[in-house]
């Protein structure tokens, strides 16, 4: 009697001192407490609600907006030489972004294309924030040389040319963007002496017109990408045995080994610090502290989106903006301005399918998650937490994160 107590106290003491007690490590390796519960029903598919309109854009709900903004997407005549289009870099073949470490449109740009999956419930976009609208976001890569390469006017006259009677459906009546009028190399670009001299020359009622229908062709597209949507995944059908206590099919679902990587993900590994809720994301900016691609200028990333965000023609306060700026544009007017903050920081990107599209970070300096990993576990941010994992623990991880893969779906417009 005496020895069994002294080996179960021994026990006791080892789980202790390791910070293995019985009341947070269940013994079985699909066993989870009320709170590891909760955790997992915050990242369960089935906690997303449905995808929030948007006040800055009153097109965003609209199916017939949705359905040319889907024609916009992948349509190659919005480029300088067309060939380049939206799905070009956010292939749907490809979870909505690409293989490549760096974007190629028209060239080869400094960053890694983004994943689309749920965007209607972000906030900020791109990978240093820099717009704070998905219709904002549709508008940037036309005019960016090294993506479509072409202008706003041309954009507007291409619309007027093939895009005429669906257009004037949602939006009303375009004006006759005649090449006298409106100079096709015409765009506000102080970098380009031509297209800026011809865009200075135009009237500034013609100037409006072309902002106007540029802003309603990203309205579209923004309509559109508010639809794409992570599928259920082999993680949420564990999640939701569990959260049943059906433990036939959660066994049947998970390995262990996968089990493991989930309990490390939502524990030890802290990787909830950044990747929350069900789209695995808190749309926040953080510095992982990732070294630059030999040969990359510095990237100041959100230090420098935050200021471009500010001054934006487009942002949610401005005049294109379909939102009241005292109720709707919360997170532009209370945002966080700290820029030596937010020096290198990026956007948290969805964790959903992350295993399918290598390579990863802003700039795809690591081709597996097998490096991601080691490199987190070396990384001098503290918000990671991963020095004392063992190689064992990331291929628990790793083996965790490939769960998290589902078919991408687009949902219907206007349901």
């Amino acid at each position: 009697m005496k020895r069994t107590v002294l080996i179960i106290v021994a026990a006791l003491a080892a789980c202790l001192l390791s910070g293995r007690a019985f009341a947070i490590h269940p013994a079985g390796p699909h066993d989870w407490s009320p709170a590891e519960k909760e955790v997992i029903r915050s990242l369960w598919i089935g906690s997303l609600p449905p995808p929030p309109l948007d006040p800055s854009n009153k097109y965003s709900g609209n199916a017939d907006a949705a359905r040319l903004g889907e024609k916009f997407f992948f349509d190659g005549r919005f480029s300088a030489d067309g060939s380049v289009s939206c799905s070009t870099c956010h292939r749907p073949d490809m979870q909505f972004s690409d293989s490549l470490p760096l974007a190629h449109g028209m060239g080869t740009t400094a960053r890694r294309t983004m994943p689309l999956l749920g965007m209607a419930y972000q906030s900020w976009f791109f990978w240093d924030g820099r717009v704070d609208s998905l219709w904002a976001q549709a508008m940037a890569p036309p005019e960016a040389p090294l993506e479509h390469g072409i202008t706003r006017t041309r954009c507007a006259q291409i619309i007027a040319e093939n895009y005429k009677y669906e257009y004037e459906k949602v939006f009303g009546p375009l004006p006759d963007f005649n090449e006298k009028d409106y100079p096709a190399i015409a765009r506000p670009a102080p970098e380009d002496a031509a297209a800026y001299e011809a865009w200075e020359n135009m009237k500034p009622e013609m100037r409006d017109n072309v902002n106007r229908v540029f802003v309603n062709m990203g309205k579209a597209i923004g309509a559109y990408v508010r639809l794409i949507m992570p599928g259920e995944s082999r993680f949420d059908r564990y999640a939701e045995a569990i959260l049943k206590g059906d433990m036939q099919t959660a066994e049947r679902t998970y390995a262990d080994e996968e089990a493991a990587g989930l309990r490390l993900f939502i524990g030890k590994a802290k990787c909830t610090n950044c990747h929350t809720g069900p789209l695995f994301t808190n749309g926040d900016f953080h510095n992982t502290f990732v070294p630059p691609r030999e040969g990359a200028a510095e990237d100041r990333g959100r230090a420098e989106g935050m200021r471009q965000v500010f001054r934006s023609l487009f942002n949610c306060m401005s005049k294109y903006s379909d939102a009241d700026p005292e109720m709707d544009c919360n997170e532009l007017r209370y945002m966080d301005t700290d820029t030596a903050k937010y020096i290198g920081a990026f956007k948290t990107p969805t964790l959903r399918n992350v295993a399918d599209r290598p390579p990863y970070m802003h700039a795809g300096e690591f081709e597996s998650l097998d490096e991601v990993l080691r490199f987190y576990r070396t990384s001098k941010n503290p918000e990671l937490g991963h020095a004392d994992l063992t190689d064992e623990e990331l291929k628990e991880l790793e083996a965790f994160l490939r769960t998290l893969s589902g078919t991408i779906k687009v949902l219907e417009p206007g349901k």
